[in-house]
């Protein structure tokens, strides 16, 4: 049975909660996703609606909700803390699903497995070195696909991947969330998590907890049925502009904290996008508690987060999902402090 527990709400309107009393955290333009027009399957020169970011060693790894590739990139928050020179770098794709999406807008948001995750997990059988693993968003019946790519030792795929469906972990909580929505996912102390996005709907933000030495083995095609979720944390991050602020991305910190990013988008419907009034990027402890909650100057619409220690701070890397097809996503940073 899953367990449910509720954390006080940290609300940004309100001058007297904590967040409100946070200094906004700037964030510089690193470059925008640029690849390959060859690559792209619309001939386009950038990556757009990117959505999941995960940093292994020297790359950045980013899903898009609207492509069947994963994007591949040099990390430029490494060139940053080593002051090495900024060279714009052109990224490649990688196909995760075979076939083509509609050119069409609104039918290829019908039509698109809406890869809102992206997290690195841990060696599991027959990935050794560990893997990437893309997840659809379970909003709609047609985004309940997971892509499994395999990784060397040097942190590259190999080539091998694998297509997982999701259903039967979503199943459950679909029936505890009426309008699931998975945009986050990360690997933390001996557990897997989902974060579910909340929005101005009936839908509230909430942390799925998976043991991983039991949904390893299901994952890897050994076990037939998914574990049951373990807990799940309804968690409040506030409103800003009476906007509720909704999960994005998520991201391992030390000692079983984690980082989070959320936006304020002006929708009450997964399926619906809407102008984001506000993002923020946050912290939780490993208890569960909400730490901090800094508000982005600018309102970028931030999807992805990877984060990376600097002394006593985290260098925050962020990707953004501009709502627009004719628009690159952009790679973003910020400094957290510890």
């Amino acid at each position: 049975m899953l367990q449910t527990t509720q954390r006080a709400p940290m609300a940004i309107d309100r001058p007297s909660s904590h967040a409100s009393r946070a200094m906004p955290l700037q964030t510089r333009l690193i470059q925008s996703l640029l690849i390959d027009p060859a690559q792209h399957p619309r001939g386009r020169a950038y990556l757009s609606a990117a959505s999941g970011l995960v940093r292994v060693r020297q790359r950045l790894f980013v899903v898009a909700d609207d492509e069947l590739h994963l994007g591949v990139f040099d990390d430029r928050a490494t060139a940053e803390v080593t002051n090495t020179p900024e060279v714009p770098a052109v990224g490649t794709l990688i196909r995760l699903l075979e076939g083509d999406l509609p050119k069409d807008t609104g039918k290829r948001k019908k039509a698109k497995p809406d890869f809102e995750s992206l997290v690195q997990l841990p060696p599991l059988p027959g990935c050794p070195a560990g893997a990437l693993l893309a997840l659809g968003s379970g909003s709609r019946p047609n985004r309940e696909t997971g892509v499994l790519i395999a990784l060397d030792v040097q942190g590259v795929p190999n080539g091998r991947m694998a297509i997982v469906d999701l259903g039967a972990v979503y199943a459950p909580l679909r029936k505890r969330f009426v309008d699931l929505n998975i945009e986050g996912a990360l690997a933390v102390s001996g557990e897997l998590l989902l974060l579910q996005r909340g929005n101005k709907g009936q839908a509230p933000n909430a942390c799925v907890r998976f043991d991983w030495n039991l949904l390893a083995p299901w994952l890897a095609g050994v076990h037939s049925e998914p574990p049951a979720a373990k807990g799940v944390q309804v968690m409040d991050l506030g409103s800003v502009a009476g906007v509720p602020l909704g999960f994005t991305d998520g991201a391992a910190l030390h000692g079983g904290a984690w980082a989070f990013t959320a936006v304020a988008e002006n929708t009450d419907d997964s399926y619906l996008d809407g102008a984001c009034v506000a993002s923020v990027v946050g912290t939780v402890g490993a208890d569960g508690t909400l730490q901090q909650l800094h508000r982005l100057d600018g309102a970028p619409k931030v999807e992805g987060v990877a984060v990376l220690a600097e002394g006593s701070d985290w260098v925050v890397t962020l990707v953004t999902d501009p709502d627009d097809p004719a628009t690159a996503a952009q790679l973003l940073q910020a400094r957290l402090p510890g």
